[in-house]
């Protein structure tokens, strides 16, 4: 029986199994009281001070019969983190009126004189976070063909534009049907390497080229600069995950489980923690949901496994019918006592 409560960290096993803890002097134990919070070390530790134990999201698992590899879940290690951006779609409508301009005069060529008949920016995020900005010049160099350029800002002309310091850091072609507008080969990218970031791939196979004005009609990218942690969350696999206020979310942790092959035979001990015996076996060690192993609840906590309501009423039964024989004894005795006097 689960009692729900409202911290994440409160954790219930529904299911065959313990949660792996540990002492203040290293001394691992098995428990089921999953009510943890984080201590000043932020550390989860439940009500008698023992850590809770699990495995680097990095680590690997160890050995099944072997504590080895598990380590406090320390949730003030989650410091803040940056996404560096590798995805990007970038949808635009390319007026097919617009006159052509010569290849020696497109950005492409990175001259003070260069021309071009659009243009947009993106913001990327290279790999500590810091914002890049991205210019993205669409230029149209003949009948329904378009040369996409993208440049880094940072390195443009003082006041801005041409020449840019360094030439641009890609440039893709893009053929449009005439007969419908939209591109005559998708899909169509660009890798662009982000400065001190990873290559982000540019998507520009949504694009168009129909009547009306340039329009851009999506510029979404991912990534994002650093970003402290929200809270913690905890799957039913055990899996801990950390979510950070830009709504990103990372695997830190992922709690096991053990079980001996003769439970009722472990030594508890004060904290309701338990030990292994020579009687109860040696401990195996797995993840949540495999084999015989429970599930982990998070926002929960065991209650006892004895049903309060249902031991109350027979309680009151009892009480009851033993009032009702006390009754018909004394009754009894009465008719003794009058049959003795006649």
């Amino acid at each position: 029986i689960l009692s729900y409560t409202s911290s994440p960290t409160d954790l219930a096993l529904q299911g065959n199994g313990f949660f792996v803890v540990s002492a203040a002097d290293g001394t691992m134990a098995l428990t089921r009281a999953g009510g943890f919070a984080k201590n000043g070390n932020g550390e989860l530790v439940n009500a008698a001070g023992f850590k809770l134990m699990a495995y680097p999201a990095s680590g690997g698992q160890s050995p099944v019969n072997s504590y080895a590899g598990l380590v406090p879940v320390n949730i003030a290690t989650l410091g803040p983190v940056a996404q560096p951006s590798t995805q990007s779609v970038l949808a635009v409508n390319l007026p097919p009126d617009k006159p052509a301009i010569s290849a020696a005069n497109a950005p492409s060529a990175n001259t003070a004189s260069a021309q071009y008949s659009a243009m947009t920016s993106l913001v990327a995020y290279d790999n500590v976070g810091i914002a890049k900005t991205l210019d993205v010049y669409q230029t149209k160099i003949a009948a329904n063909t378009w040369q996409v350029a993208v440049f880094d800002r940072a390195a443009a002309a003082p006041g801005g534009g041409f020449p840019y310091a360094s030439g641009p850091l890609a440039t893709q072609a893009l053929s449009f049907d005439p007969a419908n507008g939209r591109l005559a080969a998708t899909p169509v990218t660009l890798d662009v390497p982000v400065p001190n970031g990873r290559t982000l791939l540019l998507d520009l196979s949504k694009s168009t080229e129909l009547a009306g004005n340039y329009a851009v009609h999506e510029a979404s990218i991912n990534g994002s600069a650093p970003s402290p942690v929200d809270h913690v969350e905890v799957g039913a696999d055990g899996t801990v995950s950390a979510i950070y206020k830009n709504g990103t979310r990372a695997t830190v942790y992922q709690i096991p489980i053990a079980s001996v092959p003769s439970p009722d035979r472990l030594d508890f001990s004060t904290g309701n923690v338990y030990f292994p015996t020579l009687e109860s076996g040696g401990v195996q060690i797995g993840l949540p949901q495999t084999g015989s192993l429970g599930k982990i609840v998070s926002g929960a906590l065991e209650k006892s496994t004895v049903d309060i309501a249902t031991e109350l009423t027979t309680m009151i039964s009892s009480q009851h019918s033993y009032t009702a024989n006390s009754k018909v004894f004394q009754t009894a005795a009465e008719l003794m006592d009058v049959i003795i006097n006649l």
